[in-house]
């Protein structure tokens, strides 16, 4: 009867504070292992720049860079021969234009200009025909002289086109070397994931870039080398061009001289 008398518990609202304050509370046990925990360290630093890239990249990707890195040298030095060459080649047949426009009737021009070089073929040619010339000699003889212009021209397009095969197989292999490199350091960074068992971007990026920079050398060789290559065609055939007018006024002397001989042979026969 005493306990069914007895008044029933009071609930708190607040929560009961310990003795002590935030010091019982510093006191408390921790967890066993809890000291040990290590904090995650951070992150290390990537270099970024390209010349700590190339050195770290693996050797094979090296070996293409190097590869293109004298492709590009190649490329360049074509391109500095050719811009000499071409200037003094146009300055002579400009020369040799100008002297021939002098010149009276059938002349020997100086120099090492393809056209003066068949000004000499021509007087050649003129002075080998024998006193009496016929119609049959006069044939022969520009036949002969359009035979040995042939060659001359053939033989300064050829000197003026000397290099563009490089540039032609470096315009056309060089971008295939780079993505040989990009392939190579795409599978080196899957090698990679596959050691580490991550795919962090700290793993994964520098084979990446290798890869990417690989392919920026291969296009930086065979860009400029396709443009060049059609620069130095596009001039060849302006030389060609300014030849084949000099040829023309040549060959045209040298029919006027023929005829000049046949009405002396003419002449002398009447």
């Amino acid at each position: 009867m005493a306990q069914e008398g007895a008044s029933p518990p009071v609930v708190m609202d607040e929560t009961p504070v310990l003795p002590g304050g935030a010091a019982a509370t510093e006191a408390l046990p921790t967890l066993p292992g809890a000291a040990d925990a290590v904090l995650p360290a951070p992150e290390a630093k990537v270099d970024t720049d390209l010349v700590t890239l190339v050195r770290k990249a693996h050797p094979v990707v090296q070996a293409v860079m190097c590869l293109l890195a004298l492709a590009v040298a190649a490329v360049l030095t074509v391109f500095l021969f050719k811009a000499v060459e071409f200037t003094l080649a146009f300055a002579r047949l400009r020369r040799a234009h100008a002297d021939l426009a002098r010149a009276e009737g059938l002349a020997s021009l100086p120099g090492a200009c393809p056209l003066a070089e068949g000004t000499k073929a021509a007087e050649a040619e003129v002075a080998a025909l024998p006193g009496h010339l016929t119609s049959d000699l006069r044939a022969s003889a520009r036949e002969r002289l359009d035979l040995a212009l042939d060659r001359i021209e053939a033989r300064a397009v050829m000197q003026l086109r000397s290099g563009t095969g490089l540039l032609a197989s470096i315009g056309a292999v060089g971008p295939f070397v780079g993505l040989f490199g990009t392939v190579f350091g795409i599978m080196n960074s899957f090698l990679a994931i596959a050691a580490t068992k991550t795919t962090n971007l700290a793993v994964v990026a520098p084979g990446i870039a290798e890869a990417l920079l690989a392919t920026g050398i291969g296009l930086v060789a065979a860009i400029p080398a396709v443009l060049l290559y059609n620069a130095i065609m596009r001039r060849v055939a302006a030389f060609r061009h300014g030849l084949a007018d000099g040829r023309a006024e040549l060959m045209a002397r040298f029919s006027r001289e023929l005829d000049r001989r046949m009405l002396a042979t003419a002449g002398q026969g009447g």
